[in-house]
């Protein structure tokens, strides 16, 4: 499969960016990572979640969106490979789950007048892991504002992923269980993974993968 536009998402301790680098390193790819930790609103939406909300996911999106637009243009991604921890979408997901009703109707129109206006990847790869995992992640790496995520929190984030990948027919979008294999620490795992991404054509629409 020749892929020039690659994204790797999964939910918060999932392991995505750390995954993004290898390839990057392994590759010789650009990569485009998220700029979350100088968000002023991420400390205080973990601390008051329904005063800001809004702030954080208003924000989220015009950073992305702004990133997105610096450094990817269509006629770049025909001649070199550019691979990404995070998809436009991801501001949609998160919202669904941070927002209020009336508050994500006014989100969703920003959203929808930028969203087309963007490239769509050759492969979207989604790591999912289950909440007990993605917790001890979590806690293993040790930033301050995460340690009071809860487990509920994480299982709707994870909820409004699959969501959207029943409602996506745009490209190609790969479920990978990530519950039983280490792709940081063994190189066995790492290869294998890399073997599923690159060494298959996947149709348009979700298609999940075990790893033995």
């Amino acid at each position: 499969m020749k892929i020039n536009y690659l994204v790797i998402e999964g939910n918060i301790g999932s392991g995505k960016t750390t995954l993004v680098n290898k390839i990057a390193d392994d590759f010789g790819a650009r990569t485009l990572l998220e700029g979350f930790d100088d968000n002023p609103f991420l400390p205080k939406f973990y601390a008051d979640p329904e005063k800001f909300a809004f702030p954080l996911e208003m924000s989220f999106m015009a950073d992305r969106y702004n990133q997105l637009k610096r450094n990817i243009r269509e006629f770049e991604l025909f001649s070199s490979f550019l691979v990404t921890d995070y998809y436009f979408m991801k501001s949609l997901i998160f919202a669904q789950t941070t927002l209020s009703a009336d508050e994500y109707m006014l989100y969703e129109r920003f959203f929808n007048i930028i969203y087309e206006k963007l490239p769509k990847p050759d492969l979207y790869v989604y790591l999912h892991a289950d909440v007990d995992k993605l917790m001890q992640n979590i806690t293993k790496r040790g930033r301050s504002y995460e340690q009071n995520i809860s487990a509920g929190y994480l299982a709707e984030i994870t909820q409004g992923y699959f969501r959207f990948f029943k409602r996506q027919n745009d490209f190609p979008i790969l479920v990978v269980d990530t519950n039983q294999i280490d792709f940081v620490k063994n190189q066995n795992d790492y290869q294998k993974l890399l073997g599923i991404i690159f060494e298959n054509d996947y149709p348009r629409g979700i298609n999940r993968v075990l790893i033995d």
